[in-house]
């Protein structure tokens, strides 16, 4: 039953058409996060190789970067790589590994001069050298910029960063430095790595899955859900906006009336 209601909600590819200057009349979230899916059956489709799929879908991150950008958009955050896409073929690994390498070495200037300050959550030891390296130098060179914060999650997954959270939590509790009695959420939250960001406002899926996949566990609460069954490289900055539109038109409550 509740598998129906969710596909009711889903939305159908250019549904709607809106303009960034009606969208800009109302409140824009603050926080979007978006699960990219869909760059593997893009390629199918085209009989391409996965990469290309890959390679398109860092494209489109270009495009709703800027765009997100123009929109006021305080923090965008992209489920780039999670701890589960490890399991996946070697060579696509591979290749899934060298492209935030490629994103960043290209598109810094660009992210640079539009003031975008590029942050990372994840665990970033297990990356290879030459990626991290590619992500320590975006965050160093962007730290200062005051506009949209790009967040990736890269090798990212929610209940592992819940589950550090609790460890250090814990040790602080062995050690005397906290009582049970001080854990409440916002501790909790302070031990997260998105502990410098509110939470988000919108969730964007892509590709017509509908689930979460170990993203933002805690921090997706109250956060509206918006999915459709464009794929990623297909996604335009009309989907944006449309999802937006959506947003815009729910209420908020919180758990309140």
């Amino acid at each position: 039953m509740f598998d129906k209601i969710w596909k009711n909600k889903k939305q159908s590819p250019l549904s709607l058409s809106y303009t960034k200057e009606e969208i800009l009349r109302h409140p824009i979230p603050e926080h979007v996060a978006i699960i990219m899916d869909g760059n593997g059956r893009w390629a199918k489709k085209r009989a391409l190789p996965r990469a290309a799929g890959h390679y398109e879908g860092m494209q489109v991150v270009r495009k709703i970067t800027r765009f997100a950008n123009e929109l006021g958009i305080k923090v965008l955050t992209l489920y780039a790589f999670s701890t589960e896409n490890w399991k996946r073929p070697k060579s696509e690994v591979e290749y899934l590994m060298k492209l935030p390498e490629q994103f960043l070495t290209t598109f810094l200037p660009e992210l640079i001069e539009e003031n975008v300050n590029v942050r990372v959550i994840g665990n970033r030891e297990q990356l290879p050298d030459h990626t991290r390296r590619a992500v320590e130098q975006a965050i160093a060179e962007t730290k200062q910029n005051t506009g949209l914060i790009l967040n990736f999650a890269l090798n990212y997954g929610s209940r592992a960063e819940i589950t550090y959270a609790v460890q250090s939590i814990a040790k602080q509790v062995e050690k005397g430095l906290l009582s049970p009695e001080d854990i409440n959420e916002d501790l909790v939250a302070s031990y997260l790595m998105t502990k410098d960001l509110a939470d988000p406002d919108l969730l964007i899926r892509t590709s017509g899955e509908i689930r979460l996949s170990n993203f933002m566990l805690w921090q997706l609460a109250y956060t509206e859900f918006w999915f459709t069954d464009v794929l990623w490289p297909d996604f335009t900055e009309q989907h944006l906006l449309e999802a937006i539109a959506e947003f815009q038109k729910r209420g908020r409550r919180f758990g309140g009336v």
